[in-house]
């Protein structure tokens, strides 16, 4: 969806991007790129995910400054105040870059290698964890952690970007990954039976009808439908094809606004001075896109088996922590990383974390000037960000029936 959002502003307005060709076919490319990754470190159960792991670091808040019974005293250093954030407000954005740049070995510890342009349009949010500030898309939350401090500090010698500016491409990449929330959230409202399309056009044409643009896609939807039921298939078909429909019919009318308001305010976001996000203004597409959060919002986040798996989420989740924090500290020499573990539980559940991310945290790399503990946390948010909602389910249930069955 990012890389046809590109591709449409490029056949409305070639130099948008400047009239270097190399530049323009680049375009598409690194908003593929971006589109693909920038998810890829949201942690099991997404954004109720997100909220169970800072809230474990809530609850265990005395592990920052308290190095435990068997640590020596002169061996430990606090998490510094500024740092703390990171786990507090765990943010899968910067999770995504750490997991970019770090953790996908190749034949080294720079991670994938990828441009400093593509790594600067992927990061949604430009700021550290303790300087986040509300009224602007690019700070609101924070985009990376104290550890990949130095990267950033690369990408933005290598593009020219100073601290807080946000590339441009990100705010396309923003808008489709928005674009795609809110349809494909309602979507899939509609395969899990919790609702009918019939349900969402008429939601739609409750909205929209008496608008211009909101008409012309009412009456769009209608003859749409009204195909379907004259398609010669079982019931379970049609669905699926007035499904189609919608989708098709809503991506088509958010991108183009998404597209139009981007060429409208280029001066602003090429200049860094825009502020909110493209499909937060006075538009059709921003109307729509909120409508159909609000749709979700009513029928699919409420329904009681979404709530019931966001309780088992948070469950699996914070059971987890429990266990490989555990397993993390517990070895017979703190300042000795990969030192024995000390205990067979301790062994076991330390066994069942990624190679890789075993290998960083021992090896360090990446961490210069952080203290143990910080890495010690980190090691536990990059194995539990990098599991899918059934591998955790699954984990915890393994771990739970070997340590206490």
């Amino acid at each position: 969806m990012a890389r046809s959002l590109g591709t449409r502003i490029l056949r409305t307005n070639r130099s948008c991007f400047g009239d270097d060709p190399t530049v323009q076919e680049s375009v598409p490319v690194i908003l593929a790129t971006v589109g693909l990754a920038h998810d890829l470190g949201n942690p099991p159960f997404g954004h109720q995910g997100e909220a169970a792991i800072g809230k474990w670091f809530a609850r265990c808040t005395p592990l920052f400054d308290a190095p435990g019974e068997v640590v020596p005293a002169a061996e430990f250093t606090p998490v510094a105040s500024d740092q703390r954030g990171d786990f507090l407000k765990f943010e899968g954005n910067a999770q995504t870059l750490r997991l970019l740049v770090r953790l996908q070995n190749t034949s080294g510890p720079s991670g994938l290698n990828l441009t400093a342009g593509t790594l600067a349009a992927l990061m949604k949010y430009t700021v550290p964890s303790h300087r986040t500030a509300k009224g602007n898309a690019a700070t609101k939350k924070f985009g990376y952690f104290a550890s990949e401090g130095d990267v950033v500090d690369w990408i933005r010698e290598k593009t020219g970007l100073a601290a807080g500016q946000r590339h441009p491409l990100t705010w396309l990449m923003e808008a489709s990954d928005d674009a795609a929330y809110s349809i494909l959230d309602v979507e899939d409202a509609i395969k899990k039976d919790l609702v009918s399309p019939e349900d969402l056009r008429a939601f739609i044409r409750s909205k929209f009808y008496e608008t211009t643009e909101g008409g012309g896609l009412v009456n769009q939807l209608e003859q749409d439908f009204k195909k379907a039921d004259e398609t010669i298939a079982d019931l379970t078909r049609i669905k699926e094809i007035k499904a189609s429909y919608l989708r098709t019919r809503l991506v088509e009318r958010v991108l183009t606004g998404a597209a139009e308001e981007f060429l409208k305010d280029r001066e602003a976001i090429f200049s860094y001075q825009r502020t909110a996000p493209l499909l937060e203004c006075r538009s059709f597409a921003s109307e729509v896109t909120a409508a159909l959060k609000e749709f979700a919002r009513t029928h699919a986040y409420n329904s009681p088996d979404v709530l019931r798996v966001e309780l088992q989420g948070a469950r699996v989740i914070s059971g987890l922590m429990d266990l490989m924090w555990d397993a993390i500290a517990s070895r017979e020499v703190f300042a000795k990383l990969n030192s024995r573990r000390t205990s067979p539980q301790a062994a076991f559940v330390y066994s069942k974390i990624s190679d890789s991310y075993r290998w960083h945290f021992e090896q360090a790399s990446g961490a210069s000037g952080l203290p143990i503990r910080y890495r010690e946390m980190q090691l536990l948010t990059d194995m539990i960000s990098g599991m899918t909602d059934r591998f955790a389910v699954e984990l915890h249930a393994e771990l739970t029936s070997a340590t206490h069955g």
